[in-house]
């Protein structure tokens, strides 16, 4: 059974940093797509990047683009979130999926999300 686990979450003031963390359980993910989203109240879900697992540069919503990075740790089966340069724009409950190659875009596991509040 998959499991995705994000944690990291919390509090912080405009400008700082929070470094999100998706922690990946089930199967092996050599043929997968990671991918970050997040939903702010009253709004849609919003794609924030994503990161082919077995390689490859991370790709970017236009809005967080320079300040948010995407890295994995195979050794850990995990998928991380740097964010910089916060705003609080970017608060948000952000989730993290995995996509199989054949059923991408559309992502097939989703973790329960973890909650990103940026403070003015």
């Amino acid at each position: 059974q998959v499991q995705l686990v994000e944690s990291g979450g919390g509090l912080v003031q405009a400008g700082g940093s929070l470094r999100l963390s998706c922690a990946a359980s089930g199967r092996t993910f050599g043929g997968y797509i990671m991918g970050w989203f997040r939903q702010a109240p009253g709004k849609e879900r919003e794609f924030v990047g994503r990161i082919i697992w077995s390689g490859g540069s991370p790709y970017y919503a236009d809005s967080v683009a320079g300040r948010f990075t995407i890295s994995r740790d195979k050794s850990k089966n995990t998928v991380y979130l740097q964010m910089n340069s916060l705003k609080p724009e970017d608060t948000a409950v952000y989730y993290c999926a995995a996509a199989s190659y054949g059923s991408y875009p559309t992502y097939d596991f989703w973790g329960q999300g973890t909650q990103v509040t940026v403070s003015s």
